[in-house]
């Protein structure tokens, strides 16, 4: 039978705060690190894309199981739910635009 627990796991990574859900969080055989695994994804639901999902999904899409170090890990909920994900800058927690915006137009040109 499948596991249904579903948990939320924030952590730190190059300068960003990220959001993952997955099915699976345990203790790591790797001392000092949490085994993160069962990654959980929108399924595509027609033309409404979410370019953090897209991002967070060709970053992790093919991961079977994260071992986090367990300094970079903000927090672990377990939810009822999936929600939005989100990647924030990890100092300010300001949210992160996944694609780059378009330079201003130079006028006169």
């Amino acid at each position: 039978m499948r596991n249904k627990k579903l948990y939320k796991v924030t952590f730190v990574s190059q300068g960003k705060t990220l959001e993952l859900y997955a099915r699976h969080v345990a203790s790591s055989a790797l001392w000092g690190f949490t085994e993160v695994g069962d990654l959980v994804f929108e399924q595509d639901r027609g033309v409404v894309v979410d370019p953090t999902e897209e991002k967070l999904r060709d970053e992790f899409g093919d991961t079977k199981m994260l071992h986090l170090p367990m300094q970079a890990i903000v927090r672990i909920e377990e939810v009822e739910k999936r929600g939005a994900l989100s990647i924030r800058d990890a100092t300010s927690g300001e949210k992160i635009m996944p694609f780059p915006l378009a330079p201003p137009r130079s006028r006169g040109h």
